[in-house]
């Protein structure tokens, strides 16, 4: 684990400045918009692209060394991000200037979170493949706590080029530590090699092998009737909490007149939350079933939303994405346990890219339809007066962020609805006996420090 603790406090380091630099672009869209679609088209645009690029970035993890793939991608990510404050103080930058990076931010960042998921089952012993998700997971949420409260403070102060270069610090931070980082070569197995070569033949053209290398994953998952009814409903509940995701900060904004010191207070208490998340989940080690791990995270994330769409005052507000974060590493880390423990090492690029592609569409789409429906929609049906306020302002209420409100709470009953149904299906309980199956492959493959 030491190992990978000095990579991880490296990446915590990063994703400080990376998230100053995206709280600090909220604010700025915010300001040129006051429009929640505009903020949910960050994240459509750098999630788009990946389409694209997922199933290139998992063939890549499976046959370059995964150091200089971390580099490439960090580096080139850093570059982008500092366009954007050169951009800013020439008083140049535009809305199609900050899609575009972000676009461009997003193939190089699904490399980096591809490469970086499949460096833990090579650095870190089988027994330990939660507790270290679960710190992974803390690195984002950690960020959180401090990156919005010094974005909000030095913003106005620095602008969008001194938000950028702290940002670029923190990503020197972060290279000096992959640089002195020792990183295994993945060894490979030959009987799981000829397995493969037995169930998907060699054939003739460069192109057709090419092609069965890029689908492999979708191809593994396919087969295995547990694993996509576990993806399937990950991806349900994706798509729900998209939708809360993406709209929060806008609501906040909106109901509170565009307040940007409450609303750095409200994310930093989610980091709270999923920092406080992950070191339980780190003490604890999570459910013995990972499946029931998914599931509490479900409800308990669901019930979070639920509260967060009908509280109407900050403090309520706080408590709901504390919680709501709190329950995130729970379900991430359990879920990135039953890869750990199915897939072998040399696979695991290649089908990690399938499972990242299902969920980069899953959130893309959601967070896209959240910012339509919500200023198209429902923000206009709970302002108007008519049938939907009527029946709806007393809980929701009637004023700006209402129907975004709405949007989160209902994603909120879903999410919880999930969990429970979860429960009774089968073939998630399937997952269990798989992993049993193949614990002696993953012994196979794991580095111990």
């Amino acid at each position: 684990m030491r190992t990978f603790i000095f990579l991880w406090l490296g990446q915590l380091s990063s994703s400080v400045g990376s998230s100053m630099t995206y709280f600090a672009l909220n604010l700025w869209i915010w300001q040129q918009t006051q429009s929640a679609t505009s903020i949910a088209l960050i994240l459509v645009f750098y999630q788009l692209p990946q389409i694209v690029i997922a199933p290139l970035s998992g063939l890549l993890a499976d046959r370059v060394s995964r150091k200089r793939l971390l580099i490439f991608s960090d580096t080139a990510s850093a570059y982008c991000t500092l366009a954007v404050g050169i951009l800013a103080a020439f008083q140049i930058l535009k809305l199609w200037h900050v899609y575009l990076i972000a676009a461009a931010i997003g193939c190089f960042g699904n490399i980096q979170a591809l490469t970086y998921s499949t460096l833990i089952p090579l650095i870190v012993h089988k027994q330990h493949h939660t507790r270290a998700s679960s710190m992974g997971a803390m690195v984002g949420y950690g960020a959180d706590i401090f990156s919005p409260a010094l974005a909000g403070l030095l913003y106005p102060l620095i602008g969008l080029l001194g938000i950028t270069l702290i940002d670029m610090s923190t990503f020197a931070i972060a290279i000096f530590t992959l640089v002195l980082v020792p990183i295994p070569a993945i060894e490979k197995v030959n009987k799981h090699n000829d397995e493969q070569r037995l169930a998907f033949p060699s054939v003739e053209g460069a192109k057709r092998k090419i092609w069965r290398e890029v689908t492999f994953g979708f191809r593994y998952i396919a087969s295995q009737p547990s694993l996509l009814t576990m993806v399937i409903t990950i991806s349900i509940f994706a798509f729900l909490h998209q939708l809360g995701e993406t709209l929060y900060q806008p609501m906040i904004l909106a109901r509170t007149g565009g307040n940007t010191q409450v609303l750095g207070l409200i994310v930093a208490a989610s980091g709270l939350g999923g920092v406080f998340g992950a070191i339980i989940l780190s003490i604890w080690g999570g459910f013995r079933r990972r499946i029931s791990g998914i599931l509490v995270g479900f409800i308990g994330t669901g019930v979070s939303n639920l509260i967060l769409g009908l509280g109407h005052f900050p403090g309520l507000w706080a408590v709901a994405r504390f919680g709501s974060s709190l329950h995130n590493p729970l379900v991430m880390s359990s879920y990135m346990a039953v890869w750990y423990a199915k897939i072998a090492p040399e696979h695991q690029g290649r089908i990690f890219a399938a499972d990242y592609l299902v969920g980069i569409v899953i959130e893309s789409t959601a967070g896209l339809s959240a910012g339509l429906l919500a200023d198209r929609l429902l923000e206009p049906a709970l302002q108007s007066g008519e049938w939907m306020a009527l029946h709806l302002g007393g809980w929701i209420g009637t004023g700006p962020g209402s129907g975004m409100a709405l949007l989160i709470t209902m994603s909120g009953m879903g999410t919880v609805l999930i969990g429970i149904i979860g429960f009774k299906i089968p073939q998630l309980r399937d997952v269990e006996t798989l992993l049993a199956d193949h614990d002696s492959i993953g012994d196979k493959h794991t580095a111990t420090n």
